[in-house]
């Protein structure tokens, strides 16, 4: 699981609010795929809806720039961002998210490597709601400030919790990595992460720098699938 803080600035966080104020939302539950059909009770906004739409594909520019999305992601695919809403008593239950999934609108299908939540409410505005997560290492429960957001394995078994109070908006979206291994894939961010820390901190020298260029790249070369 990585938190990526500040993905949203706190502009573009009033932007989204103040147009998702407008559009019409529907039961979320027209939405969810198999199993999940039963234990999700939220609102989802309409992706037909041409201002969402908007919304989505400023979002989509977003996460295709952000170089810390890419380095943990490395996506092939980003399935449009969806915009939900929970309100008092309003709950998602444990469920996993569908492996494959149809790109709206065109024939093309995306296999769901890495879940996203862009957290569009701020903490202080609602009760419960928090994302649980089910790792190796128990349940792992996030609530993060308005724009940021969190980035895990679609694999894994995850639920919002009931929200008692306020409401809690946020947008949601998967990616198809390039890398469909989940290990290799964590281990290219951190050789990446590691490098970006070097290179902001004037430790390493050049030298140094390029070899570490040239075997992330070449890892990349070897498992990446495009």
């Amino acid at each position: 699981m990585i938190v990526i803080p500040d993905l949203l600035t706190p502009h573009e966080v009033a932007k989204f609010r103040r147009h998702l104020a407008d559009v019409p939302f529907s039961d979320g539950k027209e939405t969810a795929m198999g199993m999940a059909a039963s234990v999700k009770n939220n609102g989802q906004a309409d992706a037909n809806d041409k201002r969402v739409q908007q919304l989505a594909n400023a979002l989509l520019s977003k996460l295709g720039a952000h170089p810390q999305v890419v380095s943990a992601a490395l996506p092939q695919r980003i399935f449009p961002p969806c915009f939900n809403r929970y309100s008092q008593s309003q709950t998602y239950g444990y469920h996993v998210d569908a492996a494959i999934m149809r790109i709206p609108n065109t024939p093309d299908v995306l296999r769901s490597d890495m879940s996203m939540t862009v957290f569009l409410s701020e903490k202080e505005e609602y009760e419960g709601g928090e994302l649980v997560i089910q790792t190796g290492f128990g349940e792992q429960c996030i609530k993060c400030d308005a724009g940021s957001a969190i980035l895990y394995p679609s694999s894994s078994l995850h639920k919002v919790t009931p929200v008692t109070k306020g409401k809690r908006i946020a947008a949601i979206t998967w990616m198809q990595s390039m890398v469909g291994d989940q290990q290799i894939r964590e281990t290219l961010y951190q050789l990446d992460q590691a490098i970006q820390s070097l290179l902001s901190s004037d430790t390493a020298s050049r030298e140094q720098l390029d070899q570490l260029h040239h075997v992330y790249h070449n890892l990349i070369r070897k498992f990446t699938n495009v």
